[in-house]
């Protein structure tokens, strides 16, 4: 006797009660995206907050102040922006899609987004970040002793080595399974609706 078949896809079997418990508990993640949605805006009220500063007292910055606050709100964008890819390529890839195929706005990097992609663009993010921070920190040495300095530069070489690694194992990963490398890479308007 053949086991029933779920409404919405004809041929397919229903779960059983604990693997359907264990699917649904992706849902669980979705307050977390929340969170970072309003952090996200807590980053936008902070920019604006910076660059009402910078403007209220341009005629008495110099160039080293002008220049260290502009890396400020690089550096906030740059956070924004991780987020954004935390947010929009998480929810597509560990919870559901967005169906937003075929959008004008869609990312471009979100229709072959997996948690491998994901984590390189991450870390790549994280290095752009360290990058600004360094930079500042090169700018305006005074402020910073040996010890602090010195420290920031391993965590950014830490950071570059991981992503290295990182780019190298999903390297090795899509050439030791093409296949499976891509069926997940596919675009995913030619992708099985879910």
């Amino acid at each position: 006797m053949s086991a029933p078949h779920s409404p919405g896809h004809p041929g397919r079997r229903p779960l059983r009660p604990l693997p359907a418990l264990i699917f649904m508990s992706r849902w669980l993640q979705v307050p977390l995206y929340l969170g970072l949605i309003v952090a996200q805006a807590v980053y936008v009220f902070l920019f604006l907050k910076e660059v009402w500063h910078l403007l209220s007292h341009a005629t008495g910055l110099d160039e080293i102040s002008v220049m260290l606050a502009v890396l400020g709100l690089i550096d906030v964008v740059m956070i924004s922006n991780l987020l954004i890819m935390v947010i929009v390529g998480g929810y597509e890839t560990f919870v559901s899609r967005l169906g937003i195929e075929g959008h004008p706005d869609e990312p471009e990097w979100l229709d072959h987004v997996n948690a491998g992609v994901l984590k390189v663009k991450l870390s790549m993010a994280l290095i752009s970040i360290s990058s600004i921070h360094l930079l500042k920190t090169f700018i305006n040495p005074d402020q910073h002793t040996t010890h602090a300095i010195m420290w920031q530069v391993i965590i950014h070489v830490s950071f570059l080595v991981s992503a290295l690694v990182m780019a190298w194992v999903d390297r090795l990963t899509t050439h030791t399974h093409p296949a499976h490398f891509h069926e997940a890479h596919a675009p995913a308007a030619s992708r099985p609706a879910a």
